[in-house]
């Protein structure tokens, strides 16, 4: 249970950046407040595209793992094999840019 009470005065300019800021994490002023004292980094959500994007570069990984393993297996690759994954990594990279 909190038992002190602080009054602090804001100018609009203030107020406003406030306002926007605790919106940013999604979280009323007086939390947002109290973790900035704290020390607390608060952060924004990343929005839902970024949890998309690790599931497909997870899943390339996975396949570029795949073809290390065969040619570990093989003791050989072949030029398509490593065609295939600088590929794979290409598109790692595009859809990274992409993102951002």
């Amino acid at each position: 249970m909190k038992k002190t009470k602080l009054t602090v005065r804001l100018d609009e300019k203030e107020y406003s950046h406030l306002k926007k800021e605790s919106q940013k994490v999604n979280m009323k002023m007086e939390p947002y407040i109290r973790k900035l004292i704290m020390g607390i980094e608060v952060r924004p959500r990343p929005p839902d595209d970024f949890y998309k994007l690790l599931r497909e570069i997870n899943a390339i990984g996975v396949n570029i793992n795949q073809i290390a393993h065969i040619a570990n297996a093989e003791r050989k690759i072949s030029s398509d094999r490593i065609e295939y994954a600088v590929s794979l990594v290409d598109e790692i990279m595009e859809k990274v840019r992409d993102f951002e």
